[in-house]
């Protein structure tokens, strides 16, 4: 019987037959209206306004720390090397990806470097190690009193390298003299809330800190 109505009344009637059965009952199409579709978009965009200062501040902190254990992951390398090979190794930066015997080192580079000192003629230099200093695309700024280090065969830090990498000042003597017994390396990226240290100390010891915290029994993270 439902058929039979159905047919007679066309498309046209079946439409107008479900509509009032809909206004009837009560009944309304699934979906959204214009009003709650603008509402709702409003809201997200809020959000997303709120939200991206903050994710971007927190990739940028950690893009840094990641720059930071290179870093300090570069210095413990050319320790252990200096230890193991019984040779003096120099740590230092450079803009030379890849380096091989004889780069060119200096105060500031995207590249970090680790190279033996001969002990004679007969003694052939060596990289010992190398890598980047960056995080994806972005470049971070590197800065200290000394950003050359040199170990030597029992992994102490000694003084200025007098040969091997060009360009590269490890302490001098009135700093192991008189100087602090640990010399900071800042390591800062654009859009982080704050900078990262890297310590280098007489005694061997590297660790990263966080100069806005302050170390204690209870802080380990702290400078």
């Amino acid at each position: 019987m439902a058929y039979d109505l159905h047919r007679k009344l066309g498309n046209q009637g079946r439409f107008v037959l479900t509509s009032r059965i809909q206004r009837a009952t009560g009944l309304r199409a699934a979906g959204f209206t214009l009003i709650e579709m603008v509402v709702t978009m409003t809201i997200f965009a809020l959000l997303v306004a709120l939200t991206v200062p903050t994710m971007r501040t927190w990739v940028a902190n950690a893009k840094e720390r990641a720059v930071a254990e290179q870093l300090q992951n570069g210095l413990r390398l050319a320790q252990t090397e200096a230890l193991r090979r019984g040779r003096q190794v120099v740590f230092t930066l450079t803009n030379t990806p890849n380096p091989t015997v004889g780069f060119t080192g200096g105060a500031s580079g995207n590249y970090w470097a680790a190279q033996t000192i001969p002990a004679d003629p007969t003694d052939p230099a060596v990289v010992v190690g190398s890598g980047p200093l960056t995080s994806g695309s972005t470049t971070p700024t590197i800065s200290g009193v000394y950003v050359s280090f040199c170990y030597n065969s029992v992994g102490r830090l000694v003084t200025q390298v007098t040969t091997g990498v060009a360009g590269a000042i490890c302490l001098a003597p009135q700093a192991l003299q008189y100087g602090s017994v640990m010399w900071p390396v800042t390591v800062s990226i654009p859009q982080a809330d704050h900078s990262l240290i890297v310590e280098v100390n007489l005694s061997g010891q590297i660790r990263i800190c966080d100069p806005t915290q302050t170390l204690s029994a209870s802080n380990p993270y702290g400078c």
